[in-house]
């Protein structure tokens, strides 16, 4: 899953380098909508996880028949939801971006964005959860090779339809937008083909409503507390990018850049991730809490080691990197400020993210979304108004990496606890 997931970074990177390109209003548009659209990922890739826990259960048990019917009803649900929740974008752009900071032209900016972004919404949310079930079907070569396919489209596409390339008209950052949508819709048409064709997981059966709404009730019972869990990070990205907005649209355009940026200090330690939770739930089916234990002590590890190395080497390049995405000296300097305060905290949030993983495995959602809820209600968001009252910009990054700490110390205390207890029933 390395390459898929390099994938997905390079895919944001590419477009926020290429917006860049617009000046600075247009990055800070991109970063307003920015947790907007982690929040309805989240809640997409929530309902993704119930469908991929299902399918993978069917097909582990030899039921095709039932794993076909789920991954078809989990695309109606899918695109029902999002259907759904587009539609109330449409409706409350403006309303909700200028109570989240925007105003004036990257007001508009972020209009012209996510109106297009809306639109494709469906497309993309159906191709993530089917991307999914493609992992739960055990081909993470396919998922990968459709994750690299995708962003090598988009990387096409971005400039084309930015600024106008090979007869098209120039569109500014609602071709990025459109460039996102048109890319993950070759990603789904692909995708199709390999459920279908490979996996035989597309079923063209006519089914009854009673069987559809037995379908969706077991994907929801699994896919509904991750969402809840999930939903709380880009809601407090949201009520920190509210913050950052009083110090100007400088500000909010490096945290934007920022966030991408780091994303490839996450890249190696996400692919441990996302083996962990199908391998924590496999023994814990098994009764082997001792591989259990083995691989959370491991992947913690690993994410503090690999996580300070990696922060040392992006707290010696933080001035160039910054340097690659904006020529605002104003930019930079808040760039290079966020990602030298910041880095140390890279591997906490990893032991952070592997503690909920665990619980996710041993089918303990509820306790995975209060470790989530003591992070970002508890921590995050308290420090980060403090730190703004009282250290200025430089106090909201300060609070993230106490927070990052924070939550991993209690993330290794919770899971230790609850496998302990899990172990003696």
């Amino acid at each position: 899953m390395l390459a898929g997931t390099f994938a997905i970074n390079a895919y944001n990177l590419t477009d926020t380098w290429f917006v860049s390109r617009l000046g600075t209003n247009s990055l800070a548009a991109m970063t307003f909508g920015f947790p907007v659209i982690m929040l309805l990922n989240f809640i997409i890739r929530g309902i993704g996880t119930g469908a991929m826990a299902v399918v993978a259960r069917a097909l582990g048990g030899s039921k095709q028949d039932t794993a076909a019917r789920l991954t078809t009803h989990a695309i109606s649900l899918v695109f029902i939801i999002s259907g759904i929740i587009a539609a109330a974008g449409l409706a409350t752009i403006k309303p909700l971006f200028s109570r989240l900071g925007a105003g004036g032209e990257t007001l508009v900016f972020t209009g012209q964005y996510m109106t297009v972004w809306y639109f494709g919404m469906p497309v993309m949310a159906v191709q993530i959860m089917l991307g999914d079930v493609i992992i739960g079907a055990g081909n993470t070569k396919a998922a990968s090779l459709l994750m690299v396919g995708g962003t090598l489209v988009n990387f096409i596409l971005d400039p084309v339809m930015i600024f106008g390339f090979w007869g098209f008209p120039r569109m500014g950052i609602a071709g990025a937008a459109l460039a996102t949508v048109l890319s993950q819709a070759t990603v789904l048409a692909a995708t199709f083909f390999v459920l279908h064709k490979k996996h035989r997981l597309i079923s063209f059966l006519p089914y009854s409503w009673r069987r559809i709404f037995v379908s969706w009730r077991r994907i929801l019972s699994i896919g509904l507390p991750s969402v809840l869990s999930s939903i709380l990070t880009p809601i407090s990205s949201a009520v920190v990018i509210k913050v950052v907005s009083g110090f100007g649209n400088a500000a909010i355009a490096a945290c934007g850049v920022a966030t991408r940026i780091e994303m490839f200090a996450f890249m190696i330690p996400m692919t441990v991730g996302m083996s962990l939770v199908p391998f924590v739930a496999q023994n814990f089916g098994a009764n082997r809490f001792d591989r259990i234990q083995a691989a959370r002590k491991g992947t913690m590890s690993f994410a503090l080691i690999f996580g300070l190395g990696i922060g040392g080497i992006f707290f010696a390049i933080a001035r160039l990197l910054a340097g690659l995405f904006s020529s605002d000296p104003g930019v930079i300097d808040v760039l290079v400020q966020y990602i030298r305060i910041t880095c140390f905290g890279y591997g906490f949030l990893e032991v952070y993210r592997y503690s909920g993983f665990c619980l996710t495995g041993i089918h303990q959602p509820v306790d995975a979304a209060i470790l989530n809820s003591i992070r970002v209600i508890v921590l995050l968001i308290p420090l980060s108004l403090a730190g703004a009252k009282f250290l200025g910009l430089r106090g909201i990054f300060w609070a993230r990496l106490v927070t990052d700490i924070l939550s991993a110390m209690t993330g290794i205390i919770w899971t230790g606890k609850i496998l302990a207890h899990r172990n003696r029933r």
